[in-house]
Formats: structure tokens, sequence, C-alpha cells
């Protein structure tokens, strides 16, 4: 792998990409600005992002031998990314490299209270949740629910996807569903 990369051949490239790629389609939903109630902003894409992004990642490293490098690919591509888009939205060179040292530490902030949340239930998830993905607004209790629903159905779904279809780059997010609880007006 490391001669791959030194040629310029990385066998991971094409995997990482794969799977970014199908986060960020997922992340982009109408459906989690217009009924849920995700701010649509930049910090709101950013937190949706990363709550999918977590998901795939809690998957991967359910077996950390065969996925943790594919898992910091992915990582990585993630923050390539948001540096190339800070730098389309007019950041110079300084202030890129402070917003992407926070924006990591967010990152790994919100992966730990998803963390928790998953493993502690509905409550440290919604949390999380109202913390991170709704920070800058306030979701209605309906919202939230409905955000906390659809992650642990995410995390459900991907924990019975195949390793080796997620180790080739392929990802199946489950389809939104349209009755979700407080579908209705935005907070």
């Amino acid at each position: 792998m490391v001669l791959g990369r030194f040629f310029g051949r990385d066998p991971l490239k094409e995997p990482a990409r794969a799977l970014y790629e199908s986060v960020v389609l997922q992340a982009r939903q109408p459906m989690f600005y217009d009924r849920c109630g995700v701010p649509d902003s930049v910090d709101g894409r950013f937190d949706l992002i990363v709550l999918h992004a977590f998901l795939v990642m809690n998957r991967l490293k359910k077996e950390p031998q065969r996925s943790s490098n594919l898992s910091q690919a992915l990582f990585d591509l993630l923050f390539m990314d948001m540096d190339l888009s800070l730098r389309e939205m007019g950041v110079g060179d300084v202030g890129v490299g402070t917003r992407i040292k926070t924006m990591v530490q967010a990152f790994y902030g919100r992966i730990s209270a998803y963390e928790s949340g998953l493993k502690e239930g509905d409550a440290a998830l919604k949390a999380a949740l109202e913390r991170n993905l709704f920070g800058t607004t306030e979701a209605s209790p309906a919202q939230l629910d409905a955000i906390a629903v659809y992650a642990k159905t995410v995390a459900a779904e991907l924990a019975g996807q195949d390793m080796e279809q997620l180790l080739q780059g392929h990802v199946v997010f489950p389809a939104l569903p349209e009755d979700l609880p407080g579908s209705g007006t935005a907070a």
C-alpha cells in the first residue's frame, strides 16, 4: 500500500471516493432541511456530512484490521473536500488552516457524542444531535425524534451490510421514510 501511494496508485482512493460521494449525496437529501429542520447552511450541511460519515466509519470499525485504512482514507478525503470548499468560498490560506483545524476538532467531538448516543440510548443520542446537528437552531421534539430514529435505522442497516461491499466503496443508505415523525413544518 505504501508503494502504491509512492508510485501514484492508491488502492483506497476509489473506494474512499465512492463512500464519500454516497455520504455527501445522502446528506444533501432535501428532506433533512425541509422536513426535519436541519439548518440549510454551511454548518448544517457540514454536520449532516459528519453524521453520515460517522455512521459509515462506525460500521467500518467493527472490523478494524480490514477497514481502518479505508476509514482513514474517507476521513482524509472529507477534509480535503472541506479545504477545497473553504477555498472556493474565498477563505484565504491562513484562514483555511485555522478553519480546518476547528472542523477536525468538531468532527472528533461529534464522533464521540454520536458513539455514546448510540450506545447509551435515545436520550443521549437526541442530546448529541440537538447539540451538534441543530446547534444553530432549535428543533422541535418531533424533528429531533425523526433524526434520532433515522440515525438508529441507518446504523442498524449498515451493520447488516456486507463488509466486502463496503471495502469496495459500496454503501447503501436506507430509503428516507415519507412518514417520519415530525416531518411537518420546520422549527
